[in-house]
């Protein structure tokens, strides 16, 4: 008998007819007219979103995310009465440090696929093995093959909690957690949260916009005075962010079932999700003109639009940000050691001096020369090393296994 803290092995197979009917939906869109534009300022172009749907239609492997998924260890376990499904990779090495990766929208586990191998097992890809994790990264309530909320309330601060007990479900009585996007906040409220077995975080996209700053962005009144020129490029690309850059965020902040295209058409889907920012769009559209930058490919891109849309969590996903009440780029109160990586086609590049306010034990804080708001997914290997470094100050002992 199954009881509510058993731990479910899982594998994904897709009924052919699923895949089937994907393709004649995708085959028989109507299409708009062109944008009268000759940049992106209306939205996600036609040719893009053209070309992505011929792709889609007749050259990429439809099972291409099935058999990526199934070939790494996944789980499904009820916390708080709802399935949750993770990938969950014990590394060969000793003590190696658990670590919970947290995706964002509109992003999946796809996005982690690729550091997987080389966080686990760092001597097989030009690490040592003082640098292993044990790796759980979980797909997030309403998103991929973890259950879909009946009710309100998972909000990021119940994820953050419900996190915790996942990571001493399986045993680990010490952790650090790692995020970017919804993955950054939530990993900022277990920051804040600061449950006993956590040592420290790692975000990507990082909570660090002062109180003050914060106020006049939402108000739309001028900048504070005395911003250094690091925190002024910061104002500039939250400000921009702010007034023209989250259509979709507000969207589904307001009324996110009102989004009934995103369950009937696997094109409205893809614009939508390609729609996140304006320079990870840019480096989509690249990719579907065959010219990706770094790790983010056509074929990267649409195993993660493919799993949405047959888990139909075009909805369910974008409920995570009607239930959100907090700041997505304010100050979270994490008391834990915090680590940060600011890549430099990010939604904003955190300032020093911000960072160094914001997270009162701050252990490392770098800035990468190349990668985009997808970090992981676009620059595997640069990602791998911030994340190594990130906690190499925190690694002690037995690899947090529960003796």
């Amino acid at each position: 008998m199954s009881t509510m803290t058993e731990v479910r092995p899982f594998s994904i197979d897709v009924p052919e007819a699923e895949l089937v009917e994907l393709r004649r939906r995708v085959s028989a869109t109507r299409w708009p007219e062109k944008e009268t534009v000759a940049d992106q300022s209306q939205g996600v172009q036609l040719a893009t979103t053209q070309e992505l749907a011929r792709y889609w239609a007749t050259d990429y492997d439809l099972r291409r995310f099935e058999t990526r998924l199934n070939a790494v260890p996944q789980f499904m376990t009820e916390i708080d009465g709802l399935d949750i499904h993770f990938i969950h990779i014990e590394s060969p090495h000793e003590n190696a440090l658990p670590l919970i990766i947290t995706h964002g929208w509109p992003g999946s586990v796809i996005e982690m696929l690729n550091v997987v191998r080389p966080l686990t097992d760092p001597t097989a890809h030009g690490g040592s093995a003082e640098d292993a994790f044990h790796l759980v990264i979980p797909s997030m309530p309403g998103y991929g093959f973890s259950a879909k909320p009946t009710g309100t309330g998972w909000d990021p601060v119940h994820i953050a909690q419900a996190w915790t007990v996942l990571m001493k479900r399986l045993g680990y009585t010490r952790f650090v957690a790692q995020g970017g996007d919804w993955g950054a906040q939530i990993t900022d409220m277990m920051g804040a949260q600061a449950p006993p077995e956590l040592l420290g975080i790692h975000s990507n996209m990082p909570g660090t916009v002062p109180p003050d700053v914060s106020k006049a962005l939402a108000s739309g009144g001028p900048a504070p005075a005395g911003l250094s020129a690091e925190e002024s490029r910061a104002w500039e690309q939250l400000s921009f962010l702010y007034t023209k850059g989250i259509g979709y965020a507000t969207e589904m902040a307001l009324r996110p079932q009102t989004l009934y295209g995103l369950a009937d058409s696997p094109v409205a889907l893809a614009a939508w999700m390609l729609d996140h920012d304006a320079r990870s769009y840019e480096d989509i559209s690249n990719a579907f003109q065959g010219h990706p930058v770094g790790n983010l490919t056509r074929d990267e891109v649409l195993d993660n639009i493919t799993l949405t849309w047959v888990t139909n969590t075009g909805v369910s996903s974008g409920r995570l940000y009607w239930e959100n009440n907090l700041g997505f780029f304010d100050v979270k109160g994490v008391s834990v050691p915090a680590a940060v990586s600011v890549f430099p086609r990010e939604l904003y590049q955190a300032p020093r001096s911000w960072a160094e306010q914001a997270y009162p034990n701050l252990i490392y804080f770098n800035e990468v020369d190349k990668g985009n708001h997808f970090a992981a997914w676009q620059e595997p290997e640069l990602f791998t090393t911030e994340v190594r470094a990130a906690f190499r100050p925190l690694r002690t002992g037995n690899g947090g296994r529960q003796e």
